[in-house]
């Protein structure tokens, strides 16, 4: 189903058709010297989201690229959802990709460094063309709203006393998520957790609401829609401080459970070797809109956290989480968590 937004970005759900996908791969590809004079022209740059719709990765391309667009003249976006592996299938086509500039994709930290340490991926993160990123998300735990357990230390004092422990859901193995509830559970010994991966959050949220999972680990942007109208209940949040859109939701540290870290990072990046001119261009496009107070408040009414980090600075915050999940991997890996 195909929708258009007030900007003039046309973005679908199911990316692009496969007779035009299949037009557009069959099509003699520019040179980067030619790249680099004639872009961007009318034909579509495609934005993979590797993750299904509706969850947090998808939202920041839905929400950044018209702004984005409105600053490339000639541009033409089209959003193309392709899930799996927990963001693995969609960065490794655009890796892969030519880097002529009309292919992008969304990229979330730490699974974009987490899944090479565990398991053989077709890409190396560090060698993407960095972009910007978008959003810091912190973690939360989350319940439906008939659940038991009306306060962390509710859910925390089953996952001691149930001979099974308690089911969760996360947006995979390796995601901020699951090392979020890993941390807890190493900071608390005892507590007994049964982990189940999704796609994305949507259908995760979907299974804590229908009373198929205790609870779910997810960002607070993902959750605040839910949040705001009572669909869902949030026990506890990550980070130093609380999110001004979650005031009413208590930290971990102020629940009782010392860590003051947990989220995601989400942004935009290119196949490795995207041309200079063109990384510079959409640079400086993510640099404009990660400040424009239009963009900033429908961000804040959207719950999205902005965090604006661009270019070479990405890529060196990135390669230093990357750094901190291979010690943590070497002392703990968390492949069967």
């Amino acid at each position: 189903m195909d929708e258009r937004n007030p900007h003039g970005l046309r973005v679908t759900r199911r990316g692009l058709g496969a007779g035009a996908l299949g037009a557009a791969l069959a099509s003699p590809a520019p040179s980067p010297a030619l790249a680099q004079r004639a872009w961007p022209t009318e034909r579509p740059i495609e934005v993979v989201v590797p993750f299904t719709p509706g969850g947090g990765s998808d939202i920041i391309a839905r929400v950044t690229l018209p702004y984005v667009q409105r600053l490339l003249p000639g541009s033409n976006f089209i959003i193309s959802n392709r899930p799996g592996a927990s963001g693995q299938t969609g960065n490794e086509f655009v890796f892969n990709a030519r880097p002529d500039g009309y292919l992008l994709t969304v990229v979330t930290s730490p699974t974009l460094v987490t899944i090479p340490i565990e398991r053989p991926t077709r890409y190396r993160a560090g060698e993407f063309s960095f972009i910007a990123n978008v959003v810091d998300d912190p973690g939360g735990l989350w319940v439906r709203p008939a659940s038991p357990y009306n306060s962390l230390a509710d859910l925390l004092e089953a996952a001691r006393t149930k001979p099974e422990g308690l089911s969760y859901g996360t947006t995979g193995v390796g995601s901020d998520d699951h090392l979020l509830v890993l941390d807890i559970a190493q900071k608390l010994p005892g507590t007994r957790f049964v982990h189940i991966p999704f796609n994305s959050s949507a259908p995760l949220q979907a299974a804590m609401l229908g009373g198929h999972i205790d609870f779910g680990s997810f960002n607070m942007s993902e959750g605040y829609e839910g949040l705001s109208d009572g669909r869902s209940r949030c026990l506890a949040q990550a980070g130093a401080a609380r999110w001004h859109k979650a005031s009413g939701v208590p930290t971990l540290q102020e629940a009782g459970v010392a860590l003051s870290g947990g989220g995601a990072q989400r942004g935009i990046c290119g196949p490795p070797g995207l041309p200079a001119e063109i990384h510079a261009r959409l640079v400086e496009a993510y640099r404009t809109v990660l400040a424009d107070p239009a963009f900033l408040a429908e961000a804040d009414r959207l719950g999205m956290p902005v965090r604006s980090i661009l270019g070479d600075e990405y890529r060196t915050f990135t390669l230093g989480r990357e750094a901190e999940f291979r010690k943590l991997w070497s002392e703990k890996p968390w492949r069967e968590g």
